[in-house]
């Protein structure tokens, strides 16, 4: 197909997406469709193109045929792997651009930039609150549903958040992994320490 355009002018012909090449003013130009032929055979959904469809099909079959060459980990996608590439070598490639904090993924940026601008898109549909991550949502709703997905291997005790069942697993173990700097006494919880803390810089100041 031939038109007068500008090279590196993009246009909407009939639905179609065009752009031009080249330097001419009667240049050839690329079609580029949104239709969808290619579709999965088990659950319907379409692709405009068939690696897509292809890459899609691994969610259904769990073929996995990129490995992580120091660890062995296993990923369906090779842009997965990357990204999980970047926990052996620390690279960080995104930065935000008002705190120069570093992220090894740009999802994590996207994240950590909703911080800076207080932007909260997601949204409980039964009480309204938002939040600025899923996740959080998620946790969230469980308030709700009184899910709780989380159980003790020990004692079978369930909870709706993982760091919850963490922390309680600290309790059949005997573990105490927080310690004063000061008198070396040792804490189950975080918050104990802080609190313990707390109590012997008041104890400081009252003598």
């Amino acid at each position: 197909m031939e038109a007068s355009l500008k090279a590196n002018e993009t246009h909407l012909i009939s639905g179609l997406c065009a752009k031009a090449f080249g330097a001419n003013a009667c240049v050839q130009i690329e079609i580029r469709t949104k239709e969808k032929n290619f579709s999965c055979d088990i659950c319907g959904k379409a692709f405009a193109k068939k690696y897509l469809l292809k890459r899609h099909f691994r969610t259904h079959t769990s073929d996995k045929p990129y490995s992580c060459h120091v660890c062995r980990k296993e990923f369906a996608r090779k842009g997965d792997l990357k990204m999980h590439f970047r926990t052996h070598t620390n690279e960080k490639p995104y930065s935000c651009d008002l705190c120069k904090m570093d992220f090894s993924r740009r999802n994590g940026l996207n994240r950590h930039y909703r911080s800076h601008t207080n932007e909260k898109p997601y949204s409980c549909d039964v009480c309204n609150k938002k939040f600025p991550q899923k996740y959080s949502l998620n946790r969230h709703y469980r308030t709700h549903t009184n899910e709780k997905p989380y159980s003790c291997d020990v004692c079978g005790k369930e909870f709706s958040q993982h760091g919850n069942l963490r922390v309680h697993c600290l309790s059949h173990r005997n573990e105490n992994p927080f310690s004063c700097d000061v008198c070396c006494k040792i804490f189950s919880r975080k918050s104990y320490l802080k609190t313990h803390f707390l109590s012997r810089t008041k104890e400081k100041t009252v003598v």
